[in-house]
């Protein structure tokens, strides 16, 4: 073939075209995977009519698949994982031989606000319909295990009668909003969030407009940094304003999982009447600009790395809300983690007791239990924390100590070790059908082994050491952002079998430290060697820190063989 000459120019190389993330407002309306098009198909907000008509009444046998592993998530419905199946065959097994013939049913509560008599009915439920099974989640949810599909409309009979619903728990939807457990009480709140966490509900869920995002959505609104506001696909954070007053600092794109991201500044303050409209505008430019060809890039913290901060709050300013926002400075940062564990003194006068049971697993009678002593404290407000931790509300300063009584004998401790306070488990094998270790009775384990062999260098500990343990690579229970996260996969002991055991992160944290925990390349701890290598690592810690330096600090400096 001739060379090109000045007669012949050489033809202009191809430009690869990039392919579509089916952003539906660049025109990819398209489903390109099978989660888009099961959502195409019908909006899976029409799935509760087919559980109350035809499930309920003909039984798990009659279940659409489509509707038993994708729609029903939009009403808290997961099935659990069938017994007996080790976590090695969890990635190697079809979805219909890990599914059990039982549910998990997650209760969405915003804000982790109950009222006691809400309390009683979250118990009664677990009492007659769940074998007593109750976890408090990190996203201040109650869930519940051995669910059957003909009980479900009696239950959302019983739940909404009082108040509360399962609508949007999980899903590609707007989930349950954290808020401040002592929202409206605590001296050290700037402002009160729980106006906008009832308007955001009122307003949007529920709202078919808003119940196919590319994925889960998930909130934080909060007078105070005690709500892990960086990891939220979008968070408010209460701040005072130089020449405004108090309102919210925003944030969007924080997020964890196995590409963890910090939620980045969007530098605007908002005023709390305006969250709203501000959370609808935020959720907007997900659902239409989000990536939804593949699964793992589905989530909002993936635009707002490819957009930055600064261009994301002008679509936001541009084309949503069609105004400018007020500039604002940063919220205040908290000298130490805030899970409102103990007595505090209320605004009002009274006191809040907050108390930590291990890992958040309680039970049902434990929750009516609970309803029962507060009532008697004086007390008709219960919150769940994003620590799995429980408070009671409004005790007058005599009643406390009868309350803490009554609490410590449910087992659940207002004085807890800090290993108590700082433990936090994902479900884990006993239920999950993503899970490849068990986590919850691991955890309250690791508890009770941990208060006996540190008890000699308890009282050296200024804050808790959180121990963080999730069952996959998922983090549910927020690994990468623990004192020592732990991740758990298969991995092979001294004697070259395939046991349970973990991948460490040392040093994450939030606040002070926000960050993600230090990977020890090819590090991993079997299960049964877990206490041994907690406990060295917090002598190690004790041992080797700096006056006033934090384990997050230690950790990210001291040498490697000193962490393994």
């Amino acid at each position: 073939m001739a060379s090109p000459t000045r007669d012949t120019p050489a033809r202009p190389a191809r430009v690869k075209q990039k392919r579509g993330e089916g952003q539906w407002a660049l025109g990819y309306r398209e489903p390109l995977n099978p989660n888009e098009r099961s959502k195409k198909d019908d909006n899976p907000l029409n799935v509760r009519a087919r559980i109350e008509n035809i499930y309920a009444h003909r039984g798990f046998d009659a279940i659409d698949p489509g509707d038993l592993r994708g729609r029903f998530r939009w009403f808290g419905l997961y099935t659990q994982r069938k017994p007996g199946i080790d976590g090695g065959r969890t990635a190697t097994l079809e979805p219909e031989e890990l599914d059990d013939r039982y549910f998990m049913l997650r209760v969405r509560l915003d804000g982790g606000a109950l009222t006691t008599e809400q309390l009683t009915v979250l118990g009664e439920i677990s009492q007659t319909h769940a074998r007593d099974t109750a976890d408090i989640t990190d996203r201040q949810n109650i869930q519940y295990h051995w669910i059957q599909i003909e009980d479900v409309p009696t239950i959302w009979d019983k739940l909404e009668k009082s108040g509360m619903t399962t609508m949007e728990a999980c899903g590609d939807s707007p989930r349950v909003i954290l808020g401040s457990p002592v929202a409206g009480i605590a001296a050290d709140e700037v402002i009160d969030g729980t106006p906008a966490i009832e308007e955001i509900k009122r307003r949007y869920i529920g709202d078919p407009a808003y119940s196919n995002l590319p994925r889960k959505f998930k909130t934080a609104i909060s007078g105070q940094s005690d709500v892990a506001h960086e990891i939220h696909d979008i968070a408010f954070v209460g701040v005072n304003h130089p020449e405004h007053g108090p309102g919210f600092d925003l944030w969007v794109g924080g997020g964890l999982s196995t590409n963890p991201m910090i939620g980045q500044r969007l530098g605007a303050w908002i005023p709390r009447d305006e969250v709203p409209d501000v959370w609808e505008g935020v959720i907007s430019i997900f659902r239409d600009y989000g990536y939804r060809r593949l699964r793992a890039r589905a989530r909002i913290k993936f635009l707002v790395k490819d957009w930055g901060a600064e261009k994301f709050r002008q679509v936001l300013q541009d084309e949503y809300l069609k105004r400018e926002l007020i500039d604002g400075p940063a919220p205040e940062t908290p000298a130490q983690p805030i899970d409102h564990v103990g007595v505090h003194p209320q605004v009002d006068g009274k006191f809040y007791v907050g108390a930590a049971p291990i890992a958040g697993r309680v039970s049902g009678g434990t929750l009516v239990a609970v309803a029962q002593a507060a009532e008697r404290a004086g007390s008709q407000r219960v919150r769940l924390t994003p620590q799995q931790k429980l408070v009671v509300l409004d005790v007058p300063e005599e009643r406390v100590p009868a309350l803490q009584a009554e609490l410590a004998e449910l087992g659940l401790d207002t004085k807890p070790s800090p290993w108590r306070r700082g433990v936090m488990a994902c479900t884990g094998l006993e239920f999950c059908k993503l899970a490849i270790v068990e986590t919850k009775a691991r955890a309250q384990q690791l508890v009770a082994d941990l208060e006996k062999s540190l008890a000699d260098i308890q009282a050296q500990l200024d804050t808790p050491v959180s121990v963080h343990l999730n069952g996959c690579p998922n983090s549910c229970a927020r690994i990468q952002t623990a004192d020592i996260g732990l991740k758990g996969q298969i991995v092979t002991d001294a004697d070259g079998n395939q046991v349970e055991g973990f991948q460490v992160h040392l040093g994450g944290g939030l606040g002070l430290d926000a960050g993600f925990g230090r990977k020890l390349r090819g590090h991993k701890v079997t299960a049964s060697e877990l206490t041994g290598y907690v406990e060295r690592v917090v002598r190690a810690y004790i041992a080797g820190r700096e006056p006033g330096e934090r384990f997050p600090q230690w950790a990210a400096r001291a040498e490697e063989s000193v962490l393994q």
